[in-house]
């Protein structure tokens, strides 16, 4: 493992090592619960943004290594949005499978966040080097797009969540728009590009 993948895996921990030392010590407020299970999701989302950062960037600076990147990444998204459930089951719910599912159907947004956290998994299932070849690399490639499906319901999830000042959850959502509209000009631009050169 190179030195940048070293510092970036630490790097990436230290929310969870930071909220943890937090909510031991009681310097999440008021609510600990609620604000350890909020700032996991948060951090999943974050992370999640983070990754979907790193094709542009790639594109930007010619960098092809940051796509190394992309997999451990994916695999923070997944290790913070597992804390995020598992809190939420746990500290929220008791493990109490009547009152999960009732609040699944009763809540929209938790409904979301659930169909968002259950397409994460064959992704974090697929993400390693056996799986690629196994399912091919269009196979994989569609599966993965499933990132895209995600990050938006992840949004929307956020958005239902935050009940009075929106200001937060609008902000990653013009980040999500960028990111995303980014990717659709390149994919446009390339046959113009192709055209343009016979002419």
């Amino acid at each position: 493992m190179s030195k940048l993948k070293i510092s970036i895996f630490i790097a990436s921990l230290l929310p969870a090592v930071w909220l943890t030392y937090a909510l031991l010590n009681n310097q999440l407020g008021a609510n600990p619960i609620e604000a350890v299970t909020r700032e996991t999701g948060l951090w999943a989302l974050r992370f999640l943004w983070i990754t979907l950062l790193i094709t542009p960037l790639r594109w930007l600076t010619g960098w092809n290594k940051l796509a190394t990147l992309r997999r451990m990444l994916g695999l923070y998204v997944f290790f913070y949005a597992s804390l995020h459930m598992l809190l939420y089951l746990w500290l929220d719910q008791f493990f109490d499978i009547n009152d999960i599912i009732k609040d699944i159907i009763k809540r929209p947004f938790i409904t979301i966040g659930f169909l968002t956290f259950t397409a994460l998994i064959p992704l974090v299932i697929t993400s390693n080097n056996a799986m690629v070849k196994r399912l091919g690399g269009k196979r994989w490639k569609k599966l993965h797009r499933l990132t895209y499906f995600i990050a938006i319901a992840s949004s929307v999830h956020f958005y239902m969540l935050v009940k009075q000042d929106k200001t937060e959850p609008l902000f990653y959502i013009a980040l999500l728009v960028i990111l995303l509209a980014i990717r659709i000009y390149k994919h446009y631009k390339k046959p113009a590009l192709i055209v343009s050169s016979f002419r």
